[in-house]
């Protein structure tokens, strides 16, 4: 697989050291690579052993949507993680994974981790299985015409079904803005991510909420403004947001492919940390945003909001998030439950991967620093890929094969 409209990183071979721009200089590359000399530095070192031939011949159904949250799963497609590895992964990617995925018919996906509680208390052998995000990078988009939170009381704003109840979001930050939690003080909608832009765009719609790149999108396109982002670090306690999750019956008949699949989920992690860039038009192919878009994405979620994007589980931020919604009355068939009963990390600690604050520590810290401001990010990931300013287009055109 390569792009159709590609850039120096992945059309030549690395320049000599003397030619290389020092700020093209990384702990984990000495200049712009090809994409099979990146995937090759991700994979190396791992001994994995063969797999049976019912395991090779096995395809993997892997699920996510279309939120920046999910990102990873473009990423193992499209640079080869899952091949190198020795994975037949089908990813599919649209508004039905969680359905599909609660009706046991993908063995893994990125998704809410309370749509997999939702599934497992109705008994489809769901597990949490790692790591993936831990909150950040969802908004409350307004458009640029309201400036005051008192100004949406009325207004046409697109919140979901019950939000009062079942979207801790609102919850909390309706109490934050001192506006009405009640959904009819509003003219309340239940709509996708991307439909929500568009009408906001269209001046059909005057606020949402949605995880990026749709708060990203409306600042790029000067539509909108994020009048509030999610912050799971509270006083009470940090909270949490999606998760991988697993299909029992896949794990237990194929455990091998199991702990692999996580092991890839982890250096496709690590492939968006280390090259924001490439990944940025990966991710503009397969979101159907612009490349910018999926640098201010990244940024947000690598720099700006912490490193939210993760694979190291942290059990007791899903206490406290449900905690949290106990306490505000937020999915109440769900908030009482005790979340290690539907968490199983015994595949994931048998995959092999990377500690991921060492990795950070070792590969993030010296190149992205957190606090860097989005030009200096932007500017050192295209030096890092080799790419000029101004050099890529819009948008991205992959060729998927």
């Amino acid at each position: 697989m390569y792009l159709v409209l590609l850039f120096v990183c992945l059309a030549a071979a690395p320049a000599a050291a003397a030619d290389v721009d020092p700020s093209a200089v990384t702990p984990y590359s000495s200049g712009p690579q090809k994409m099979e000399e990146i995937v090759a530095g991700l994979t190396a070192g791992y001994k994995l052993p063969p797999l049976s031939d019912a395991d090779k011949d096995y395809v993997i159904n892997l699920g996510y949507y279309n939120c920046d949250h999910m990102a990873a799963a473009s990423v193992g497609e499209y640079t080869g993680i899952y091949k190198a590895l020795g994975l037949n992964v089908k990813v599919t990617g649209n508004g039905k994974v969680p359905e599909a995925m609660s009706a046991g018919k993908m063995d893994m996906a990125y998704a809410g981790w309370t749509t997999t509680l939702s599934a497992a208390i109705h008994n489809v052998p769901l597990f949490i299985a790692a790591e993936n995000h831990t909150g950040g990078s969802e908004y409350l988009v307004v458009s640029n015409k309201i400036k005051k939170a008192e100004e949406l009381v009325g207004k046409r704003i697109s919140l979901g079904n019950e939000p009062e109840t079942t979207n801790l979001n609102w919850a909390e930050w309706s109490r934050k803005l001192g506006i009405p939690l009640d959904s009819r003080q509003y003219e309340n909608f239940a709509m996708s991510d991307s439909s929500e832009f568009l009408a906001l765009s269209a001046g059909d719609l005057d606020a949402y909420i949605a995880c990026d790149p749709w708060a990203s999108m409306a600042v790029y396109s000067g539509v909108g403004w994020p009048m509030v982002t999610q912050n799971t670090d509270r006083p009470t306690g940090h909270g949490t947001c999606c998760k991988v999750c697993m299909n029992y019956n896949f794990a237990k008949a194929h455990p091998a492919l199991a702990e692999r699949i996580l092991l890839a989920h982890t250096l496709c992690i690590q492939f968006m940390y280390e090259h924001p860039y490439t990944a940025a038009v990966i991710f503009s192919a397969y979101y159907n945003v612009p490349i910018e878009v999926g640098m201010m994405t990244f940024w947000r979620k690598f720099v700006d909001e912490g490193r939210t994007i993760r694979w190291d589980l942290n059990i007791d931020y899903m206490r406290n998030q449900l905690k949290t919604m106990a306490e505000l009355h937020v999915r109440d068939d769900l908030n009482k439950l005790k979340v290690e009963d539907y968490v199983d990390l015994s595949y994931f600690n048998a995959s092999g991967a990377r500690d991921f604050k060492q990795f950070i520590s070792e590969n993030i810290d010296p190149v992205f620093p957190e606090g860097m401001d989005y030009k200096s990010f932007r500017a050192r990931a295209l030096a890092i890929d080799g790419v000029k300013d101004g050099e890529f287009p819009e948008y991205a055109e992959l060729d998927r094969k």
